[in-house]
């Protein structure tokens, strides 16, 4: 007997070890729940926390020297540029209706100074939507067919070679102008730009082009800009000045100039290029005075959430500050600087670095109040722009191409009378000066500093292995609850099959069944695919509902509706979409839905943070509480629990929160009444979205609109 024993111990076979990493992952699905609340409250807590661990701007390339030579700009370059401000203000410079005196006049100045010009011609383009283009190459748009011999723009451009350059690197200066409405800071942006553009024809330190772009802005600054930029990057061989010129006189007279007729003349009717694009800079001054003192406003955000590299901004910040005693100012969401709740954590968090700083003096934590509220309102102005997807200025047509850039919006604080301007000409010249003989120094294009970054005042950022934690600690619990959720509904169904004494319960545990269980969850994702193809089908149908020719906005945002409401039908009665599903999900699928829908929520949360963080931060604000708190409302009404009446009642708010045409309409009734709400009002923004080839539009259709609906 005892042998027998020992032999049936020693044919038994040790039990693997379980790994640790197997055991914490199995812990965490056990208590999805708590691991849940935690993650949450954690991520939006390190969210907040952001302009507390803002760090201070730094130059990471030291080849940029900002400041390290003394301004060359003078008083005598500032007196050129006077001359050409009162030559643009001039009434006669105004009198035709294109305004081509005005661009001759800026034409005859740059060839003054031995500067190479030219003049670019475009039509204004149509941005339209098109599926293909997203995340694609810059769209060459569509140009209007039936246009006039007004409905053209003429960019003015000048070329200066560098003395000591290969011509294989340009620095490009943009002052958008429009001739037929133009202000006198437009006339001042220009003053400056030819006053810098005078001395950059005279130094001997030069070694990059310098391009000096006038855009006619009566099209738009951007328009002007990206179709300068078209021409300069991707070239067509088929120009339309020929047709031009033979309906349109009045455009020979464009190239009638007195340098034209001199010999060794530097103008040319064809299209001038420089060398490969190292920064541009767009310069524009305001009209309107400022109350305090002479300031700068910083422009960054690109398409799509694309930055600059942050060394060109901590560079303009440098000279401006410390060395031509300009303010600078980064757009700021208003609102929440009033905001007593937001001034109210500042404190709390002032008080703990107060705590902390007692207990260890060397740790430097903890911000002013009245710093924490504007550094917020800063970095809910980045987050805000960098998720819209859309350029704030025409520097985002540079990025488009991969060329750092920032538009520069210059705000005097007297009025622009003959002293202020010539302080205003000479700071702002210098400015400019300081910049450019920076990005000159460079051997490369910019590399060392942060592409990737929220900024929380000009002189502080937070870099993104910083911002990324609150991202990462939000979606963290969602493959947690998708799991937990899986092995629940697989072990209910055990369960309820398992309970009986008969021998057909029985046979049920064999591998055969084992396997055709563990593959029931293909329903539930067979079930959210239709919805998200039917979400595809929802955001192609305005590529076809734009074009209908005299279609207002509301009435297209009705065909919208109509439309996505028949392309479900379809789907429902072709593929058996959740329409007829809807009571067995709720009644006993409903966690295996909730499990793929949560996985496909995380896996696209993580593609969208990838390329644009700022729109997946806000989805995920959004979308999280959502795909922990979402359970059938039957259930929750057939409870009858004070805890299930509290989750549906969340997940009705929510679900209307994060259904775009609703929180639309209840942000414009908040801030512009609700009066003046229109359903056309919703088209036009989603419309601009998709002009700019944004994709917050796809994250809004794909995501955020079919989980509401899912």
């Amino acid at each position: 007997m005892a042998e027998t024993k020992e032999k049936s111990l020693s044919d038994e076979k040790p039990k693997p070890r379980v790994r640790p990493i197997v055991r914490l992952g199995i812990f965490l699905i056990s208590h999805s729940f708590h691991f849940s609340v935690v993650c949450c409250t954690a991520g939006v807590l390190a969210l907040f926390l952001l302009p507390v661990l803002a760090k201070n701007t730094y130059i990471s390339e030291n080849a940029l020297m900002p400041g390290s030579a003394s301004p060359m700009l003078s008083n005598q370059h500032v007196s050129d540029g006077n001359r050409l401000v009162k030559d643009l203000t001039n009434p006669n410079s105004k009198s035709s209706e294109t305004g081509i005196e005005s661009h001759k006049i800026i034409a005859q100045y740059m060839l003054d100074l031995g500067a190479e010009v030219s003049f670019h011609k475009f039509h204004p383009q149509m941005n339209q939507f098109h599926p293909l283009h997203f995340f694609s190459s810059p769209d060459s748009g569509k140009i209007q067919e039936n246009y006039s011999c007004s409905s053209y723009g003429i960019n003015t451009v000048g070329i200066i070679r560098a003395p000591h350059g290969d011509g294989k690197e340009a620095i490009v200066l943009v002052t958008p102008y429009n001739a037929l409405k133009s202000g006198f800071g437009e006339a001042l942006s220009l003053g400056i730009a030819y006053s810098v553009f005078s001395l950059l024809t005279q130094v001997t330190w030069l070694a990059k082009d310098i391009i000096w772009l006038v855009a006619d802005s009566q099209y738009g600054e951007y328009a002007a800009v990206a179709a300068w930029l078209r021409e300069y990057q991707t070239p067509k061989f088929s120009s339309l000045s020929t047709p031009n010129a033979e309906m349109c006189p009045d455009v020979n007279n464009l190239f009638e100039l007195k340098g034209h007729s001199i010999s060794g003349s530097k103008f040319s009717n064809s299209f001038r290029r420089a060398g490969t694009m190292a920064s541009a800079l767009v310069l524009k001054v305001r009209d309107q005075n400022e109350q305090f003192e002479d300031t700068i406003s910083i422009y960054a955000e690109a398409s799509n959430g694309q930055m600059p590299n942050l060394d060109l901004i901590n560079v303009v910040n440098y000279l401006a500050v410390h060395r031509q005693g300009l303010r600078v100012n980064v757009e700021k969401l208003w609102s929440l600087l009033n905001s007593s709740w937001l001034k109210s954590l500042g404190e709390i968090f002032e008080s703990l670095a107060k705590v902390a700083k007692s207990l260890y003096p060397k740790w430097k934590f903890g911000i002013p109040a009245t710093e924490y509220v504007e550094g917020t309102a800063t970095l809910a102005s980045s987050l805000y722009y960098q998720a819209l997807g859309v350029p704030t200025g025409p520097h985002g047509a540079f990025r488009d191409y991969q060329v750092d850039a920032i538009t520069l919006e210059i705000s005097p604080k007297f009025s622009l009378d003959k002293v202020w301007r010539n302080d205003i000409l000479l700071r702002g010249g210098r400015l400019i000066e300081g910049v450019i003989r920076s990005v000159n120094n460079l051997l490369e294009k910019f590399h060392q500093s942060f592409f990737l970054y929220l900024l929380t005042s000009p002189s502080k950022f937070v870099s993104v292995g910083v911002y990324m934690i609150a991202f990462a600690l939000l979606i963290a619990p969602l493959p947690m609850v998708a799991a937990s959720l899986y092995v629940d509904a697989n072990s209910s169904s055990n369960c309820s099959k398992g309970d009986s004494s008969t021998p057909s319960a029985i046979t049920d545990t064999d591998e055969h069944s084992i396997a055709i269980r563990s593959w029931r969850w293909l329903n539930s994702a067979k079930l959210v695919f239709i919805v998200h193809l039917w979400g595809a089908i929802v955001s192609l149908l305005p590529y076809f509902i734009s074009q209908i020719p005299d279609c207002s906005p509301t009435t297209s945002f009705m065909i919208w509706v109509l439309l996505s409401i028949l392309s479900l039908l379809t789907l429902n009665s072709v593929l058996a979409s959740p329409l007829a599903c809807a009571k067995a999900t709720q009644e006993k699928e409903w966690a295996l839905v909730k499990s793929v829908t949560i996985s496909s929520v995380f896996i696209g949360l993580g593609l969208m943070s990838v390329i644009n963080f700022a729109t997946a931060e806000i989805g995920a604000l959004l979308m999280v509480p959502m795909c922990l708190l979402a359970q059938p409302l039957k259930l929750d009404v057939r409870a009858g629990t004070l805890r299930s009446f509290c989750r549906m009642i969340c997940n009705l708010v929510l679900g209307h929160i994060a259904f775009p045409p609703a929180a639309f309409f209840l942000l414009k009734g908040m801030l512009d009444g609700f009066g003046n709400a229109n359903v056309g009002d919703f088209w036009m923004w989603v419309e601009s979205l998709w002009a700019w080839n944004s994709a917050t539009y796809l994250f809004i259709v794909e995501v955020t609109y079919i989980f509401s609906h899912g």
